[in-house]
């Protein structure tokens, strides 16, 4: 039998290790909800993010589209389009400043 001590930490070790499968995220720059995260990275080539068990890079961006690759595809997203297919995720771009990119990517 477990000691009180013993059952605390794993009891919180459980629950750390749910809440990090359960969202999904290991960033600070990914906000994520259950099944969707919004994900801002700097416009720079080497800006990357994991999400959703899958890493999302920086590639490119102009005034309205940006060019990521995510799960390993090349993907561009113009704003006001619908989401893109890749990787069993669906994926959106929210804004683009000259700074940051800011993306959905959410479970299909």
């Amino acid at each position: 039998m477990l000691k009180p001590t013993r059952r605390v930490a794993a009891a919180l070790a459980s629950a750390v290790l749910g809440i990090a499968l359960l969202t999904g995220c290991s960033s600070d720059n990914v906000n994520c909800s259950l099944d969707q995260c919004t994900v801002t990275i700097d416009r720079e080539v080497d800006a990357s993010a994991s999400v959703l068990g899958v890493e999302a890079k920086f590639v490119s961006a102009d005034a309205n589209t940006v060019t990521l690759v995510v799960a390993g595809e090349q993907i561009s997203l113009t704003k006001g389009q619908q989401a893109v297919n890749v990787g069993g995720l669906q994926v959106s771009l929210d804004s683009i400043t000259g700074d940051t990119v800011s993306f959905q990517v959410a479970r299909n």
